[in-house]
């Protein structure tokens, strides 16, 4: 995947996070690097966990094992923040966004259509992540730190298209795609409850 510079349009969210969530982190630098490190730790989870549930797509195994690598790789870039900040890892923290984007679709069906829900929740919650990468680069007041969100916004924005293509691969296109903007009205949900905490996606 090229680095694309994401725009909002690009990403379809249908609600934006107040912007003010930024406040609230900038008070609670330490507390979103450990919620951070554990999110790049459980994206390449999911990334093996590809892998091990669909070995025979072979495309998708190639990505999705240069996707873990890259996860990791930037696990430890934010836990060498934390480190450098006199700081350790902290517990891991409950994505509540997480757990209840992740059921919108209902279990059971085919393994393809599993698969392409999973691709789908994946696509979505990078497109969030970049959006809130992107306010941190925007607002945040430590310089260094705002620039190492905006070269992960990107890295965000490839992985979310990388999915989003996979599942339009996998699936029946236009099928794939009603899926897609009935997962994001959802997603816009959820969001208006979240933006007030100092984590990732609350």
């Amino acid at each position: 995947m090229s680095s694309t510079e994401p725009s909002k349009k690009m990403l379809g969210l249908k609600l934006p996070t107040d912007p003010r969530w930024v406040n609230i982190v900038e008070k609670n630098i330490d507390e979103i690097l450990t919620d951070h490190a554990y999110c790049e730790q459980k994206a390449a989870s999911t990334a093996i966990s590809f892998i091990i549930g669909y070995p025979e797509y072979t495309d998708l195994v190639a990505e999705m094992t240069l996707l873990a690598q890259e996860e990791m790789s930037h696990f430890k870039m934010v836990h060498d923040r934390i480190v450098a900040r006199g700081q350790h890892l902290g517990r891991e923290r409950k994505d509540a966004y997480v757990n209840k984007l992740m059921t919108f679709f209902a279990k059971g069906g085919s393994r393809n259509d599993n698969l392409v829900h999973r691709l789908l929740y994946a696509a979505l919650i990078e497109a969030r992540s970049c959006e809130r990468f992107r306010l941190l680069s925007e607002a945040l007041e430590d310089k260094s730190l705002a620039e190492f969100y905006r070269k992960l916004m990107i890295s965000e924005a490839n992985h979310y298209i990388m999915f989003l293509t996979f599942a339009r691969q996998y699936g029946d296109r236009k099928t794939v795609d009603k899926k897609w903007q009935d997962l994001l009205e959802f997603e816009a949900k959820i969001m208006k409850d979240m933006g007030n905490s100092e984590l990732v996606h609350g």
